[in-house]
């Protein structure tokens, strides 16, 4: 399974040459990046990333990111940075880095949650489906009727959504799905 890597880099020129190290490879799926520590606490309760690849100026304390779940923290370094504060991660990728060294570095720290059936927060392709109805305001007889499925069945689909992500409301489960991509904001309307 692929590890969920969140890129968060204000520079978007950084970002790109990133989003273009991780192309065509196997171990990781690029989460849409953050280029801003604003909301990146919801961000990570919403997306659920194994890894996060973070500037380390924009951070002041990276371990408070780790309360809610377990993640492995990168800096991502260009920049001078006391070597104290790249102390708080797990591991640092320098700019310079070659392609293959990044990917092995972050392949190296990504937790282990896939070897653990219970702690996978993929979600199926008929969950995917389900969650995206409930995004569009649908009721639980409605999504029955569109899948075709009985209720009880969404109501189940709906339960291990909610395990996955850790998401109770449906506005957060909304945010959840576009965060990922599954719908964008027209669909909403």
């Amino acid at each position: 399974m692929k590890k969920r890597l969140l890129i968060v880099e204000p520079s978007e020129v950084i970002l790109e040459g990133l989003k273009s190290i991780f192309e065509g490879q196997i171990r990781f799926k690029v989460l849409e990046p953050e280029m801003s520590t604003e909301h990146l606490e919801e961000r990570l309760l919403a997306s659920r990333p194994d890894i996060v690849l973070v500037n380390p100026t924009l951070i002041d304390e990276p371990s408070r990111l780790r309360s809610e779940q377990p993640l492995a923290l990168v800096a991502l370094v260009y920049q001078y940075v006391e070597r104290e504060q790249l102390k708080q991660y797990d591991a640092v990728v320098d700019i310079r880095d070659s392609r293959s060294v990044v990917i092995e570095t972050l392949a190296q720290v990504a937790p282990g949650q896939d070897d653990d059936p219970k702690n996978n927060y993929e979600l199926t392709k008929r969950e995917t489906a389900v969650l995206v109805q409930m995004a569009q305001g649908k009721t639980n007889k409605e999504i029955a009727d569109v899948l075709n499925v009985s209720v009880h069945t969404v109501i189940s689909h709906r339960k291990n959504i909610t395990r996955k992500t850790g998401i109770k409301s449906v506005a957060g489960l909304t945010v959840y799905a576009m965060l990922n991509g599954l719908i964008d904001e027209s669909a909403l309307l």
